[in-house]
């Protein structure tokens, strides 16, 4: 049962452009990636946010802020939007542009851990731990709830026939076509994550084995991947290579049609959580702990980008002995301090001293800090660490924290002034 707490990603394909760099910016772990054909990237993360790229500046673009909790699922939709789901038991559906959601469906009861759009672009399916499926019109209206798992609902995938697959706590994969009675097939281990390749449905399980599923004959081949749970998987775009990523192991590249682990891929990049093949086969990316988005060469095992496990900016290195550096490391996660690397999770500091709240230029800022007649300064930015986020600006995104120690918010503080002037 200790095993129930984990958050299952559901990988899909992307078009990268060639010249895209790492993504940095998220404040948590990357749960969900989405990049579409005309070069646009959206990524989602336990930071509750979804951030739409500038790809080839490998920068946030619009940070969108609607979940109140981790997102866990991320698609793309036939007009040009998103739709994500997460731990607040919502969707949400995002335009093409702006950053306002343009519908919110709501009805599980219980945090959200897969999303996919059938084939012909009319509905999502979404998984829940209320152990249900809900399928909902994109034209709007009731939503079909499908109760047929025992547990939680980890993943769900769509065939070609329009058949929806989905897997579970339960160790059930069960296929629901139409006014049919749903199939199930036994796997008797809880499953996490599922991904249609070719002509089988790869399934990750919680005993560290992937298992591939014949959809017609039911027939099942066990591959021993890692000793620890598989969280994330994505099929190459002609289904023949599976990446398959350990809950706390590397990243293993399995040749299907031989059975066999091709290759095995680690390096400081690692725990992942989501994984993703470019559309040609080449590149695999990831998204894990360490909050990037990376890309990986798929025939030698190599990053695209070197490796890096922190790549601090100019300005930090520059005051890298100020006593009030190492109290803003943790800060680093949402927030940059110079004006060419823009927002992350958070809005650029630079230039914050005598700005008012809710007014960096580009930044999705919760409705409650738009009013807020707050200007920060040396005296209200100690204040927000003494008293922490939510009691001096209520309605905040920003996590709860506080700096306990008065030295400490002083070098902090002082670090902030002299960085981001």
């Amino acid at each position: 049962m200790a095993l129930r707490w984990l958050i299952w990603a559901l990988p899909v394909f992307l078009a990268l452009p060639v010249e895209a760099a790492d993504l940095r910016g998220h404040g948590g772990p990357v749960r969900a990636i989405v990049a579409t054909p005309d070069g646009r990237i959206a990524t989602a993360s336990f930071d509750t946010t979804v951030i739409r790229w500038a790809p080839a500046r490998g920068i946030a673009e619009t940070v969108l802020r609607g979940h109140e909790g981790a997102v866990n699922a991320l698609i793309a939709l036939p007009d040009g939007g998103y739709a994500s789901a997460g731990e607040d038991r919502r969707i949400l559906l995002w335009p093409r542009e702006g950053h306002v959601p343009r519908a919110t469906l709501e009805g599980h009861e219980a945090p959200i851990a897969g999303l996919a759009l059938s084939l012909d672009g009319t509905e999502i399916a979404s998984a829940s731990w209320d152990g249900t499926i809900r399928v909902w019109p994109l034209a709007g209206g009731t939503p079909r709830v499908i109760d047929a798992h025992k547990g939680n609902v980890n993943a769900v995938a769509y065939l070609p026939d329009g058949t929806l697959a989905s897997a579970g706590y339960d160790g059930q994969l069960i296929l629901h076509k139409g006014a049919e009675a749903p199939r199930v097939i036994e796997i008797g281990v809880p499953l996490n994550a599922l991904v249609r390749a070719g002509d089988e449905l790869a399934v990750a399980a919680a005993d560290g084995q992937l298992r591939l599923v014949n959809p017609v004959t039911g027939a099942i081949t066990a591959l021993p991947i890692a000793e620890v749970p598989i969280v994330a998987l994505a099929a190459s775009p002609d289904g023949r290579i599976i990446g398959a990523a350990g809950f706390r192991g590397a990243l293993a590249l399995v040749d299907r049609p031989a059975r066999n682990i091709q290759r095995r891929m680690s390096g400081p990049a690692f725990p992942l959580w989501s994984l993703a093949f470019s559309p040609d086969g080449r590149e695999i990316l990831t998204g894990g702990a360490d909050r990037l988005v990376r890309r990986w060469v798929v025939a030698t095992g190599e990053p695209v980008n070197p490796v890096l496990a922190e790549a601090p900016e100019a300005r930090l290195q520059a005051l890298a002995n100020h006593p009030g550096a190492e109290v803003f490391k943790a800060c680093g996660a949402c927030h940059t301090l110079s004006p060419d690397d823009g927002n992350r999770a958070g809005p650029t500091l630079h230039g914050v001293m005598g700005r008012k709240v809710g007014t960096a230029e580009g930044y999705a800022y919760s409705p409650a800090l738009l009013d807020k007649p707050v200007i920060w300064s040396r005296e209200t930015i100690a204040r927000l660490f003494e008293i922490g986020p939510n009691a001096m600006l209520p309605g905040t995104k920003m996590p709860e924290q506080v700096v306990n120690r008065a030295e400490d918010r002083e070098a902090l503080v002082d670090f902030i002034d002299k960085a981001t002037r």
